[in-house]
């Protein structure tokens, strides 16, 4: 699994500018919007999710949108919706909780989480995410970050939580 220095550098390999700065490590969106400071562009949050089949996506939306688990089931028809246990996060996506990020489909080099973006991420320039760890936040356009996930091979699928 990459640490974000080697994010970094497969960030610069690819092209994809980024400004990373670091605070204290942070869980939840209320302690994120407490230590990061003012920082334009989206702020997110990321769902390690996973149903009875096994089948595991991340989600990336508006921190603050509210999701229902049951109704995301139901867009993504996937059915009863779950949170992936902390070793399943490690191992398909090599962040440990409070760390969950866009950034982390680089390990999922298997393809087996399927990524899913909020619509409303396309209403800003810059997206903020934690570069595999909750000690810092990334600032990267949208347009680069589409372009990591295709290096990645992970084709997002888009939802319009605000319509759900």
């Amino acid at each position: 699994m990459l640490s974000p220095q080697q994010l970094f550098a497969r960030l610069a390999e690819l092209g994809l500018a980024h400004n990373t700065v670091e605070h204290a490590p942070v869980f939840t969106v209320e302690q994120a919007k407490a230590h990061r400071g003012e920082l334009p562009g989206h702020h997110i949050k990321n769902l390690f999710l996973r149903n009875k089949k096994e089948q595991m996506w991340l989600v990336v939306a508006l921190e603050d949108r509210a999701i229902d688990l049951k109704r995301l089931g139901e867009m993504l028809g996937a059915g009863r919706l779950s949170f992936g246990s902390p070793q399943r996060l490690g191992k398909y996506l090599g962040v440990e909780p409070g760390s969950v990020t866009p950034f982390a489909v680089i390990n999922d080099t298997q393809h087996q989480v399927t990524l899913v973006l909020d619509e409303g991420l396309k209403g800003e320039e810059l997206v903020n995410a934690h570069p595999l760890t909750n000690a810092m936040t990334s600032a990267i356009a949208l347009a680069d970050l589409l372009r990591f996930f295709a290096a990645t091979g992970h084709a997002p699928r888009w939802l319009d939580f605000a319509a759900g």
